[in-house]
């Protein structure tokens, strides 16, 4: 069973081992830098609205465990910011390398949708890039209707543009 948590003070060693091995995709898995407190200070700001940067939304950073193991993070962005609406979307998730294959995707987009429809968010956006067909099918499987295609401001890999009705 797979669950969505805060992440605590025993993550650190793992989701920074999942950071270093999701930069080689070039993905930033952490979405923060500094010491491991410094980052749950900042995800625990995130979650509550304070003290944003600007260009950041109130967000959840949950990590993903499937069975007592970290497998994965997603970040739930609770507005839209026009880059957000661009090209970033309410949810951004990944999952390990050597946990990919089992579904731990297709779960962490359900439960977060699930999550911002509690929030009264009623159409939820979800992008991915063009050529990652694995995250294409997760979202078309949990119900991603694909709007458009686009490249991001100031260029590099488009974009597909899906919508879930919460």
């Amino acid at each position: 069973m797979l669950t969505l948590r805060r992440p605590t003070a025993l993550d650190e060693a793992p989701l920074r081992r999942m950071h270093d091995q999701l930069a080689a995709e070039d993905f930033s898995f952490l979405l923060a830098e500094g010491t491991w407190s410094e980052i749950l200070a900042q995800v625990h700001r995130e979650a509550d609205g304070r003290d944003l940067p600007g260009g950041r939304v109130r967000a959840d950073f949950l990590v993903a465990e499937a069975d007592g193991i970290p497998v994965g993070r997603v970040s739930i962005r609770h507005g839209l910011t026009p880059f957000l609406l661009q090209v970033g979307g309410h949810v951004g998730y990944a999952v390990a390398p050597q946990f990919r294959g089992r579904g731990h995707a297709t779960e962490i987009l359900r439960l977060s949708v699930e999550r911002l429809r509690g929030q009264g968010v009623e159409r939820v956006l979800v992008t991915c890039d063009d050529t990652n067909a694995a995250s294409a099918a997760v979202i078309e499987r949990c119900g991603g209707v694909l709007e458009d295609v686009r490249v991001p401001p100031g260029g590099g890999v488009p974009k597909r543009r899906y919508w879930i009705d919460a």
